[in-house]
């Protein structure tokens, strides 16, 4: 059994959470949240917030009342990109530079280890 919760728009690069969610891919959930709570990167914030909405989904199912976190661990993780904020910023000789402010997608699939 599983459960699942998406994030979306997150203002911050791809890159950037890809490189956190890879220290918490295929731990168990209780490992993975204290990994993400006490990060120093400001990445870890909503990925640690995805990661607590899909086990209180997986904890409100029906199906799942017997269990307890504890046999909980992060079957998928996947960040994907989003649309990107194009800004300009003042350059030498009047010109103009771009900046691409981008923004991501958050999805977590928490499942039990007895599946």
């Amino acid at each position: 059994m599983e459960a699942r919760a998406i994030a979306k728009w997150i203002r911050m690069s791809p890159y950037k959470v890809r490189r956190v969610a890879k220290m918490v891919r295929d731990m168990d959930v209780n490992s993975a949240i204290n990994a993400l709570h006490y990060s120093a990167t400001s990445a870890s914030e909503p990925l640690e917030k995805v990661l607590r909405s899909a086990v209180a989904n997986m904890l409100n199912n029906e199906e799942a009342s017997k269990l307890s976190p504890e046999d909980l661990y992060i079957k998928e993780l996947k960040i994907d990109g989003a649309f990107s904020l194009k800004r300009f910023r003042a350059a030498s000789m009047g010109r103009a530079a771009r900046i691409i402010k981008r923004t991501c997608h958050i999805s977590v699939v928490v499942a039990d280890r007895k599946n």
